[in-house]
């Protein structure tokens, strides 16, 4: 199958080349820019989430052909009305595969390296999980409603690629109609923001319709804190990508109770026995 995500590496090169250049020569004291240790961790997290997924897209195509094969209708590519289903039932998919990621911590442990950068610019894009097996149930869905394996997998890589294109300083708020359907850069902005006025909030893919029928838009008002609210410290790959693993084992060691045990692994990412849940950990798919 057309794998359109490596096809567009280069068109990603070349996108990255050209912000930083311009954060270069054209400055801008309103907004970070690069920092060029914290864009080569992001790029390393990005190349190695594609050599995870050589084998890993093999197991989701397994399971999402199982799931078609047993669907009681197949809906046919060639019908547009397939195409406009499989868009919009993949954007809410995503959204909630995204929300839950924020909300359950030993699914947030996954996700928490996409936030782990204190910069937003379209490196930031490229830091992707190293663990990413906790999206598969979320698509499962479309395959049993009829719609075929190749295309659900072509539709994430649509949204993936513009997602990249979201993850940037560089561009303000655009036509309040865009801004009221479309995720965008200013939307986006806000669910990488640390601020608390900012957690939990944005989680929509291509569209940003879900957040305002679901209670978790947030427009763009104060300056964003981009990263964690409390930040990791590091750019070493290996303990971004697996940070929030140690800390849920070592809380989980550090009590007897399975009560407070499940909490840490199942509860909010700020959850304690001594405390209510706090809001995600989050800043930043």
């Amino acid at each position: 199958m057309f794998d359109l995500i490596r096809a567009a590496i280069p068109v990603f090169v070349l996108c990255l080349a050209l912000e930083y250049l311009s954060f270069r020569f054209r400055p801008d004291d309103d907004v970070l820019g690069y920092d060029l240790r914290d864009a080569r961790t992001s790029l390393t997290m990005g190349i190695g989430n594609v050599v995870i997924n050589l084998g890993w897209k093999l197991v989701v195509l397994a399971a999402l052909a199982g799931a078609y094969l047993i669907a009681p209708v197949h809906l046919p590519a060639t019908n547009p009305l397939t195409w406009v289903l499989l868009f919009v039932a993949d954007d809410l998919a995503y959204y909630w595969y995204h929300r839950t990621h924020h909300t359950v911590r030993v699914l947030w442990a996954s996700h928490v390296v996409h936030h782990s950068s204190r910069f937003y610019n379209l490196s930031t894009a490229l830091r992707q999980t190293w663990t990413p097996f906790t999206a598969l149930p979320y698509w499962i869905p479309l395959a049993l409603i009829g719609i075929p394996p190749w295309m659900i997998l072509l539709q994430q890589s649509v949204s993936l690629l513009y997602q990249f294109f979201i993850h940037t300083e560089r561009v303000g708020k655009l036509w309040r109609p865009i801004e009221f359907v479309m995720n965008t850069p200013s939307h986006h902005r806000v669910h990488h923001g640390s601020n608390a006025a900012y957690l939990d909030r944005n989680y929509g893919g291509i569209l940003i319709v879900w957040d305002r029928l679901f209670g978790t838009f947030e427009p763009e008002g104060e300056r964003v804190r981009f990263g964690l609210t409390k930040n990791i410290e590091t750019h070493n790959p290996l303990k971004v990508a697996t940070h929030e693993y140690t800390a849920i084992v070592a809380d989980v060691r550090g009590t007897r109770s399975w009560r407070e045990r499940w909490g840490y692994v199942a509860k909010g990412p700020g959850w304690s026995p001594a405390a209510p849940a706090l809001p995600a950990a989050a800043s930043a798919d």
